[in-house]
């Protein structure tokens, strides 16, 4: 029992020395940078062209896709009938992109099913015509892939690829893939059948009069919304790629007769040249493509109506459109068409130059208002009414924080609420406007917190703020509203002064896509129709200059030939 025990004992003791031994395992990650690893990243990115043999293709097509583990990727091998000869095929698809009927009618169907067209065995095809009261026959040798291409396969978007990189593209866009044993080619076929948004009004740019449809995620669905709007043979869509691994499809959108060709070749080449792994919206794409970075100040216009795009075509300038987004980038974009919105073209002039007044005061109101009242209050009080500054004293008596502090309080509250209100559910967004405006403002003066003056000045120039048409300026002008605050607490006028001084050096030193982004009022130039108020709709004659599009003219000096007739026009052309 003793000797047992003892065994047992060493047993253990040997376990414990094997478990405890001091042996090392080196164990590294490898370095991402070496030189390896940058070879074999090399040689996955290089093209390669489509094997003849379909085993080859297959494997290849398995590995890119991981079938082993990725459950949407479906493979149908088929055999194909083709003149009485059967040839070993696969399809290959993205299921829940593709539309199952439209394989199984246009595809599947005639090609694996026999009839008299693909059942007729000869080496030779025979095609007869009648040329000059004479007939025609031509006996031409038996080629597979025309054969499939023209006789087989009734869809009316098919390409022949010779690339694995740009089939897997098709594919990876909701179409499929055919391979056919023997041939080294593989064919791209259409048949998308994804779910996406149907068309719906705009959400942010809404107007009384004009156009109820906006864009929707698809590019395609979105190119044809401005080709339904431009009828015209001149509207050139280029397709560029953008994004190693995402491959986003950005449309690039302009008219051959009348945009500027150094502008065109300015766009493509920016979005050509971008080394980024991914692109998924279009506001990273205006950040990526701007030409100055540095301030809050947008630089490209973006828009979700298609008339607005397709007006700024028709004027000129260059549109892009991204896979997946619904909004269209607008370049080059001056100040001027921050403060316009889409609905100036449908309104009589004098509505739509009333209105613009009334953008250019909210500018001026969301901009400078609290400044002006910071300093008015904290150094320039003569400038105030004897029984306002009574008033005023009167309303402030109880309340015990300095001024800017009150005021720094009520503008991020408000800040608070807008974006409270823009990400809780729809129905609860109104009802937190409406208690943050009214219960936490009347409870803040009640405390003594706040002033009720100070609640007025707050109020206004949130309300201004929303009369911006464009977001993304009246996202700048909320920023740029703070440091217009602190200069007036520091320095009053003298610092509001300054500050503007500074604001006007960094707008007319800006430049989107080498215009001017104060244009036309510096440099200053006299243009009838593309200035910031609008004329009558018949005399705006001209393109923007800035521009230097390929056709000045927009219209003729007399537009309304009813009235004046064409005599008039041919006059002025002598």
């Amino acid at each position: 029992m003793k000797q047992l025990k003892e065994m047992i004992s060493s047993l253990g003791q040997k376990i414990t020395n094997y478990y405890e031994s001091n042996q090392e395992y080196q164990f590294t990650i490898p370095d991402s940078n070496s030189d390896d690893s940058s070879q074999k990243d090399t040689s996955i990115s290089e093209e390669k062209s489509i094997y003849p043999s379909l085993e080859v293709n297959l494997e290849y097509m398995k590995v890119k896709y991981n079938t082993l583990i990725n459950s949407d990727i479906v493979i149908r091998p088929f055999t194909l009938t083709a003149r009485d000869k059967h040839y070993q095929a696969f399809l290959i698809y993205i299921d829940g992109m593709v539309d199952s009927k439209t394989i199984n009618d246009f595809v599947l169907n005639p090609l694996m099913l026999r009839n008299r067209a693909n059942t007729y065995d000869s080496s030779y095809v025979i095609s007869e015509g009648v040329a000059n009261n004479i007939s025609v026959r031509k006996v031409r040798k038996f080629n597979l892939q025309d054969y499939i291409y023209n006789c087989l396969i009734p869809q009316n978007s098919i390409k022949k690829i010779d690339q694995f990189s740009e089939i897997i593209s098709g594919i990876n866009s909701g179409n499929c893939g055919l391979f056919i044993d023997t041939l080294a080619i593989a064919f791209d076929i259409d048949v998308k059948g994804f779910k996406q948004r149907s068309i719906s009004t705009p959400n942010n740019e809404i107007v009384i009069r004009g156009s109820g449809e906006s864009f929707v995620e698809s590019i395609r669905t979105n190119t044809s919304l401005i080709r339904r709007i431009i009828n015209n043979e001149n509207l050139i869509i280029e397709n560029i790629d953008v994004g190693k691994v995402s491959q986003t499809k950005c449309a690039v959108c302009y008219l051959q007769d009348i945009t500027n060709r150094d502008l065109i070749a300015e766009v493509k080449y920016r979005l050509n040249n971008l080394e980024i792994d991914s692109l998924i919206s279009s506001g990273q794409l205006e950040q990526l493509i701007e030409d100055n970075d540095k301030y809050s100040l947008p630089q490209i216009l973006s828009t979700e109506r298609p008339d607005k795009a397709a007006k700024y075509l028709l004027g000129g300038r260059v549109v892009v459109l991204i896979n997946g987004n619904p909004y269209a980038l607008i370049m080059p974009a001056t100040l001027i068409d921050f403060i316009t919105s889409p609905e100036d073209i449908n309104l009589r002039y004098q509505f739509a130059n009333f209105l613009k007044f009334l953008r250019l005061v909210a500018f001026v109101i969301t901009l400078l208002l609290p400044a002006l009242y910071i300093a008015i209050t904290n150094f320039h009080q003569e400038l105030i009414p004897t029984e306002l500054l009574f008033s005023l004293l009167a309303s402030r008596e109880n309340v015990p924080f300095p001024i800017i502090f009150e005021i720094l309080i009520m503008e991020i509250s408000f800040e608070l609420i807008r974006e409270a209100g823009l990400r809780v559910p729809s129905p609860i967004g109104p009802t937190i406007g409406i208690v943050g405006a009214l219960v936490l403002g009347q409870a803040a003066v009640s405390a003594s917190i706040v002033s009720p003056i100070l609640i007025i000045i707050v109020a206004i120039t949130g309300i201004a703020s929303f009369a911006i048409p464009d977001f993304s300026f009246g996202f700048h002008l909320r920023i740029t509203r703070f440091f217009f605050i602190f200069l007036g607490y520091i320095a009053g006028f003298l610092g509001i002064g300054i500050g503007l001084f500074v604001y006007l050096t960094v707008l007319c030193s800006l430049k989107s896509f080498g215009v001017s982004y104060v244009f036309p009022f510096a440099p200053v130039v006299h243009e009838k129709g593309n200035g910031f108020f609008l004329p009558p709709i018949w005399e705006r004659e001209t393109r923007p200059s800035y521009l230097h599009p390929q056709k000045s003219r927009a219209q003729e000096p007399i537009s309304r030939i009813w009235k004046y007739g064409k005599e008039v026009n041919k006059h002025d052309s002598n």
